[in-house]
């Protein structure tokens, strides 16, 4: 097992900062099922993910990461999954390009959970993914506080996707952000 972090957050609770292995797809499967209920700023809007699904998943990541493709750390709070981050390189003409994302379960919002796994998805990327030379994400018009932290970052707007992103039946921009990685 390869943790990166192991400290406290903001309010005291023991984490540890890890890359994922094989046996984490039960817990990653309830973690995404768990948020994608919320729909909150997130990909998955309600759909249920199938856990021979997450298990794929699990194992096509494993791989990428072995291949120097992806960066992926998982945040444990007592054994429980409570945040995932990742870069995910692209191929072909853009392949020093990664695409970044986030998310973080709801009672652990406000912590500085976002920022440390942030922090170390950057320097596990920036040691692990030689190619990596540019890293993008796309962020909701109306997620403020994801903005301000990705600014935060060093992040900088260089386009918007009208009606990007639909959330509850509702169509909303997509906030196209990128980085230099030196």
């Amino acid at each position: 097992m390869k943790i990166v972090y192991q400290g406290k957050t903001k309010t005291g609770k023991e984490i540890i900062i890890r890359y994922p292995q094989i046996g984490d797809e039960k817990e990653m499967w309830r973690y995404i099922n768990e948020l994608s209920k919320e729909k909150t700023f997130v990909r998955f809007q309600g759909e249920e993910i199938l856990f021979e699904d997450e298990k794929k998943y699990l194992s096509s990541l494993l791989k990428q990461i072995e291949e120097k493709k992806s960066i992926t750390l998982l945040v444990f709070w007592s054994e429980k999954l409570v945040a995932i981050s990742g870069i995910n390189m692209k191929d072909k003409t853009e392949k020093h390009v990664g695409i970044f994302g986030i998310s973080v379960a709801k009672n652990f919002r406000g912590e500085g959970i976002g920022k440390l796994l942030m922090e170390k998805v950057f320097e596990e990327a920036k040691k692990e993914i030689p190619q990596l030379k540019i890293v993008t994400l796309e962020v909701y018009q109306k997620n403020s506080i994801a903005r301000r932290v990705y600014e935060g970052f060093g992040f900088k707007e260089y386009g918007l996707l009208p009606n990007g992103i639909m959330r509850d039946n509702t169509f909303e921009d997509a906030i196209l952000m990128y980085e230099n990685i030196k």
